[in-house]
């Protein structure tokens, strides 16, 4: 088995993302390698989306997703549709159904060029998220940061996309708050046993959100498409918005927006872009890596 297989370097609307193609191996990109990876300036990312091959009848690829501290996640849209993107320019197929330790996720391709991921169901039960005690309203759970009698920040909404969330509503700019301080603080939070992403969602419109978020195992990311997701949900499930919105990003260089559909039957349907940037190769023990000598050579 060689020791070193392909990867490309993408971004989901500014959400950097390593896909590496992991198949026909036995094999596994090891936390060592992803800390390695993200310690270098040119491959630094906020997710790796491992390839291997399927595990479940009925599926193209199972994706295993690290964290840029070599954590494991367990979900990621905007790295999602970087894999779908991939795996098109590869096929030609437009369709998709993959495998991830959160479930089953289905996406296809459209002709403009996005990309629809369908990011299942949305969890509220407390202990499913989940939280340390119990909550019987997740959508409204007893948190803030800040004096006692003027938080900075309160009352998040808390739910589940497969991995944990909690969205904090601010009546300003979320680019105005000094989330770099806050994030640790509340990513590591005793009321969160397995972390959680923090988001802060100012309401635009009644279909229009801007967020920013601090990602688990990750810190302060340009975008984050589970987030934007639990943002959209938590924002119709509290009546601030309708079901479809579109989210800025604030943190992203791309100011094109993310559609988010709550649809009827429950699922969470997120919509938006994925670019290409580079590839190469890398060791997936050890992360040393190359690029490929026809864009440019370089290997660390």
């Amino acid at each position: 088995m060689s020791n070193t297989v392909e990867f490309a370097k993408m971004n989901g609307l500014g959400n950097k993302i390593l896909v590496v193609d992991m198949r026909g191996r036995t094999d596994k990109v090891t936390p060592q390698a992803a800390v390695a990876l993200n310690a270098d300036a040119a491959t630094q990312f906020d997710q790796i989306m491992a390839i291997h091959d399927p595990k479940a009848q009925g599926t193209d690829v199972y994706i295993d997703i690290l964290n840029s501290d070599g954590s494991k996640a367990q979900a990621c849209g905007n790295g999602t549709r970087c894999v779908v993107q991939a795996l098109a320019a590869e096929t030609g197929k437009k369709a998709f159904t993959f495998q991830t330790v959160a479930g089953i996720l289905n996406a296809v391709e459209h002709e403009d060029g996005t990309i629809s991921v369908d990011m299942g169901l949305p969890v509220f039960e407390w202990n499913r998220i989940p939280l340390a005690e119990e909550f019987h309203d997740t959508s409204r759970i007893e948190l803030q940061i800040g004096p006692i009698d003027n938080p900075v920040l309160h009352s998040p909404s808390a739910m589940s996309m497969g991995n944990p969330h909690a969205i904090f509503w601010v009546d300003r700019d979320p680019m105005s708050f000094d989330l770099e301080r806050f994030g640790p603080l509340l990513e590591n939070h005793p009321i969160f046993p397995e972390k959680a992403n923090i988001t802060l969602a100012q309401v635009i419109s009644d279909s229009a959100l801007r967020t920013r978020t601090w990602e688990r195992g990750a810190g302060l990311t340009l975008a984050c498409g589970s987030a934007a997701c639990a943002s959209a949900v938590s924002a119709a499930r509290t009546g601030r918005t309708g079901r479809k919105v579109t989210i800025d990003v604030a943190s992203s260089p791309i100011r094109q927006p993310l559609v988010i559909d709550w649809r009827e039957d429950d699922h969470v349907v997120m919509t938006g872009p994925a670019e290409w940037e580079w590839s190469g190769t890398l060791d997936p023990s050890t992360g040393t890596w190359s690029r490929d000598a026809e864009r440019g050579a370089e290997a660390r």
